[in-house]
Order: C-alpha cells, then structure tokens, then sequence
C-alpha cells in the first residue's frame, strides 16, 4: 500500500508559516511545499503545482545537500579517538552540536521539523515527477512535460501509460530529443553508461575519460550516501524508552544500524532508479573495462593497474589473471592495484566484521550480501569485458543472501461456498492462473447500496492511505475508511448502527468464503480490511492512459524486468490471501486485472458490480491493478488476510470487542448509552 504524510493540523500550519516568513533565507518545508502543490493540482492551478512542486524537489535537494555538508564538516572538527570513554562521549556530544548549529544555520525551523517517512518514499519514487508532467502539459510547455515525464519514467519503468505519453510527447511540435533528460540522474551512472557506448563504438580513448570519471563520481557518490546514512534510525521491536537497555547498547544498537546502512552504499550506488536490483559486478566492471581500453591505447602500465585492481574483487578470476600475467609479461615488472580500491575493499572488510559483530549484540540475524556479484566468464578469444550484457542485466536478490522460505502449503481450490446465493463464476483455470476465483452474489442489491451509503457517509479522502488523496494516481480521488472507524461512527450516532454492523459482517462473511473455497488447513485472519470509493476526477480524463492502481503483487515487490517478486520489505509480506467485494457497477472503466509477472500481458479481465468478488493469493503468481475510472464512482470493500496469527490486524480484534459488547448489551436488554466523546 503507498502511502503520504499525515495532513498538518491547521494550527501548526499558521504557526510554521508565520515562523517562516520572518525569516525568508531560511527553506520552506518540502513537505509543506508538496502538500501544496498537490492541493493546486486538484485545483487545476497548474500554474501554482509547478511553482510549488519545483520549490519542494528545490527544497529537498538542499535539504540533502545540508545535512551532508554539515555532518562530513563536523565530523572532520570532531574526529574520534582511542582514548577514554569521556573522549568518546564528548566528542558524540560535540558533533551533535555541530551540526545542529550548522543545519539549522541554512535551514531555519525546518532543522527541527520531521517529514514523515511517507512523503520521502514519494520524492525516492519521484512522485513529484508525474504532477509536473502533467501540469506542465496542461500549461502548453511540451519540452518541460516530457522532462518530468522521463524523469518519472526512469524510476517507474513499469508504468505503461507514462511510457505511452513519452511516445507521444516524442510527436510534439517543439519537442526534440535532447528534452528527455532525467532530471534526477546520478552522475556516476551517466558517465558509466556514456562510457559503455563509446567503448562499443571502439572509440577508447573518449571512453577511458569517461570511465575515468565515473569513478570518481561513483567514490564521490559513496561519501555522500555515507553521510545520509548517520540520521536518526529506527529501533523496531524496541521501545527504548520504556526498555531497559544500558547506555552502551543503545550505542551498539544505533552504530550497528548506521553502519549497516553505509556498508549497503556498495548496492545503493550500483542500483538504477525504481530497480530493486543493482547493476551486477558493477564498481568491478568499471576496472575491467578500464584495463582493455588501456590495452587498446597501447598504455600496458595502466592497463596492469586496474587489471590487478579488478583481482581484488574477483581474485583468482581467470581471464584476468590470464590478463595480468601477459601485460607483466610485455612489461617485465609486476604492478600494484590502485589504492583508492583497495583502501574501499580494506573498509568493507572491516565493516562486514563490525555488522556480525554488532548483528550479534542485538540478536539479528545479518548475511553478507554478495556485492560484487560476477555470473558466468567471458568466452571471446580477447578476453574483453562483455558489452552492456553485464552490467544491465539483474542478479537476483535470492543470489545476494540467504533467504528463509518456509514449506509453501498445497495450493487446493473448489471447498464449499458456504452460502446459497453466492455463486461461483470463474475458477483460476477459466481466469488463466493460479489461487483465483471469481464469485457473484455475495451480497444483494440492498446491502450493496446501504454499504455504499455507509462509504458516502464516513469515508475520508485518503482515509487508510494517511490522508493522501490520490495514492495511485492523480486523476482519480480516493476515499476509504476501516471497520473500526465505521462503528465509531456508529456508536457516535452519526451513521445506523447496522449500517456499521453490516460492514463487519460483510467482511467477516468475505473471509469465511475464501477460507472454505480456497480449502486453507488452518484459520484465515485479517490483515487489513477497507471500504473504498474511486472517483474520477471531472476535467482531467481526456486522453487518459494510466491506471486506477498500478500493476503490483500484494505481498511482495514485483520487479517486471527481473521478472521476479522479491519478498522482502516494505512489501507485506506476511499477507496470503487478498479479496475485492464490488458494491457497483455503474462507472466507466474500472476494471480489475490480472497480468503476467512483466507487468503488461494481461491474463483475466473483472468487470464490477454488485455482489461480485474477486480472491487470489496475494503473491507472486498474482500480479493484479485497476484500470482508470473515467467517469463515476467505483466502491469496493478490499481485504487482505494472512494465515500469520501474529500479524492480525489490531484494528479488527478492537472491532471484535465492539461487536462482542454490542451483542452481549443486546442479549442482556440493554439500550446503548451513546457518549459521542467516547473513543473505541
């Protein structure tokens, strides 16, 4: 589930722009910024989205720029030592001081003010890309539109539509190549991928410059994801403020986890944007092309050099020890690998000691990853690095660590529906895949328009999304509320109480059915239960081609290219089983899809309505969006379920309570004494 920030309160709000105003140096918030942009955006101020979404993206490039800065000069000031534990604590303490004086020296109230992990993830996802694109094209500026759209593009290459609108853009009068630039590009990968191309055009000596350059960028790249690296960390499955650590395990605890952060800069630098995958063997590579390129300039000295470099990866290798042993031969001396590599390597070293070290005080498991990761050898005669064909290709994560998996369950279908009206339309052969089906009639006519009167009543916009409103996509308004908050709303008196009651029973009768069909040998919970509402937002559906819900798979990140599910976080993993009920069908569009794992082929199409449901199993086999709502509303309860006890939703074992209350007052003959203050 994507997310966004929580909405400021009003108050706060007024306080931080009063604060801000006096002092106009200082930066606005780029949440604050972007929060704004958005709400232009669904004002169809396009002029105003730019003018805010460029000052955000503005704001969080300085914002980074900032920190790192203020902590390489302080931690330059304040080196550490060997000596006493108050040694080491006063100089803690005095780089805390440092860069809380430098950072809020450039950016005011904003060094103080937290942004919520949702809102990072956006700019990381380079959401802000997809608003300008189109607020750009509404504002008739064609080249700015195609830069944000192939900036957006790099990071989500599965997003068809934004695909297709760049094809269209390629069409425009004044429009030329030279503005698909990706405006969040890392020098480091630009020089290492111009570099590859004049490699393969044999022009070596343009490409060595290049190369050359990479490198330096790339170690540049380092000490910067480094520095962002030392901010606050989260302590999950602690409470250290109510858990008794002692001082020096709170240290060991935080360190360790920075230090794991920095050691994952080797993946991090080496990974193409919206990839879960790094680029394979990719700081290696840049020697291995470096040495033939050398080879070809006639300069055996260099060449020497960075082939031996390269044995410090992959020692042993033989195709480049075949390398080394023939420049040594030409030149009758040895050579010495470069010494920025090798002091690279001696700290990954050290570091990977310090994480089993660390990882064992804290009583985690770590697996060092396989970084430099080189499948196959080279088999042409020259010995020379292979193309492109390396460096683009993907290493499975699978390969990079050691991966629990536990015994998968037999996947059986076909058990009792449980209900006389419902009625089973599609099996998971009829639906081209496996752990589908499709059902009418789990619900009537009468309950669907009263749970649709229910969402009109209590959903919010954004609500169960952190009050994004539109988390997938800008043309749509997004509405949702839970069990919980409906019966709140309930006891508040502000919707019937059945109404609320029948959403919980609606839900619980979703479960029992997929529980029985899927013929699950042990108890189905919930993991997550939601009534939502899609609408389209009128005057933004011309030539539209994205989707309602981009194609994804529920408990693990679909990675198209590789096509792989890798089941790791933030994805929800321990989600098994996932189900959407239908409350209408009168709205165009809107159809429910199930793809291959490239994200594209289409393999079952569900039209909504009224009763109907769709359930599958929420892994990789089902990768599965929604099609744009171009007009209307489409309502929908969507459930998630997990055979995991541990990993029930809590919100649902406080609805139990409720309803256990409400039914036992009921059987006692009690009338409900209803406090709208009260809180469930």
């Amino acid at each position: 589930m994507d997310g966004n920030f929580p909405r400021a309160s009003v108050l706060s709000v007024i306080l931080l722009s009063i604060v801000l105003s006096s002092s106009a140096a200082f930066l606005k918030p780029y949440d604050l910024l972007y929060d704004n942009a958005v709400q232009a955006f669904y004002n169809s101020d396009y002029k105003n989205v730019v003018h805010y979404m460029e000052g955000a993206l503005s704001s969080y490039r300085e914002v980074r720029r900032t920190k790192v800065r203020c902590r390489l000069r302080c931690q330059d000031q304040h080196p550490l030592d060997k000596t006493s534990d108050l040694r080491f604590f006063d100089v803690v303490l005095r780089r805390a001081a440092c860069m809380n004086k430098c950072i809020e020296e450039k950016l005011g109230t904003q060094s103080v003010h937290k942004v919520s992990e949702d809102v990072v993830q956006d700019f990381n996802r380079r959401i802000p890309y997809n608003y300008l694109q189109l607020a750009y094209h509404k504002l008739k500026q064609p080249d700015k539109a195609a830069a944000a759209a192939h900036t957006y593009f790099q990071a989500n290459p599965e997003h068809v539509e934004m695909g297709e609108n760049l094809e269209q853009y390629k069409d425009l009068q004044g429009v030329s190549e030279d503005h698909f630039v990706d405006r969040e590009a890392r020098p480091h990968q630009i020089s290492f991928a111009a570099a590859v191309k004049l490699y393969d055009k044999d022009d070596y000596e343009g490409a060595i410059v290049l190369f050359e350059e990479a490198l330096v960028e790339y170690y540049k790249a380092d000490v910067v994801c480094r520095a962002l690296c030392q901010g606050p960390q989260r302590f999950e499955g602690h409470d250290h403020l109510r858990y008794r650590y002692s001082l020096h395990e709170l240290v060991s605890d935080h360190f360790t986890q920075v230090l794991h952060c920095e050691h994952e800069c080797v993946r991090d630098l080496a990974t193409r944007p919206g990839r879960l995958s790094p680029m394979e063997n990719y700081l290696p590579l840049h020697y291995d092309y470096l040495q033939f390129a050398y080879f070809h300039m006639d300069r055996l000295e260099d060449a020497l050099q960075c082939a031996v470099t390269y044995l410090l990866f992959h020692e042993g290798e033989e195709f480049m020890t075949d390398n080394v042993n023939y420049y040594r031969e030409m030149l009758g001396h040895d050579g010495e690998p470069r010494e920025k590599a090798a002091w690279y390597l001696r700290r990954h070293k050290q570091e990977l000691e310090l994480l089993l070290l660390g990882s064992k005080i804290m009583g985690v498991e770590f697996t060092e990853g396989n970084y430099w990761s080189n499948t196959g050898g080279r088999e042409d005669s020259n010995r020379i690095p292979s193309g492109t064909d390396g460096w683009m290709e993907y290493v499975p994560i699978s390969e990079k660590k050691t991966v629990a998996v536990a015994a998968p369950q037999r996947l059986t279908e076909g058990g009792p529906l449980l209900y006389d009206s419902v009625q089973l339309v599609q099996s998971s052969v009829a639906l081209n895949g496996t752990q589908r089906v499709l059902l009418d009639h789990v619900i009537s006519e009468e309950q669907c328009a009263e749970l649709r009167h229910l969402a009109h009543a209590v959903t919010m916009a954004g609500d169960g999304y952190r009050g994004r409103m539109s988390p997938h996509t800008p043309n749509e308004k997004f509405e949702g509320a839970t069990v919980l908050k409906t019966l709140q709303y309930g006891y508040e008196g502000r919707v019937p109480m059945s109404s609320a009651r029948l959403f919980y029973d609606t839900s619980e009768r979703a479960r029992r059915i997929i529980e029985s069909y899927f013929l699950l040998n042990s108890t189905l919970h919930f993991s997550y239960t939601h009534l939502v509402c899609r609408t389209a937002i009128t005057g933004q559906q011309d030539h539209r081609n994205d989707l309602s819900h981009p194609i994804h798979a529920d408990n693990c990140l679909l990675d198209p290219e590789a096509n792989e599910c890798w089941k790791e976080p933030p994805a929800y993993t321990y989600r098994d089983y996932s189900a959407l009920l239908y409350l209408n069908g009168d709205f165009e569009g809107g159809e429910f899809i199930f793809t291959e794992m490239d994200a594209k082929t289409v393999t079952a199409s569900v039209k909504p309505r009224c009763g109907r449901m769709v359930g599958f199993s929420s892994g990789g086999e089902n990768p599965h969006g929604v099609k744009a709502v171009t007009s209307g509303q489409r309502c929908a309860v969507a459930l998630w379920f997990t055979l995991d006890p541990l990993f029930r939703e809590m919100e649902r074992l406080q609805a139990d309570e409720v309803i256990h209350m409400l039914d036992t007052q009921s059987l006692l003959g009690q009338g409900l004494n209803i406090n709208p203050k009260d809180e469930l």
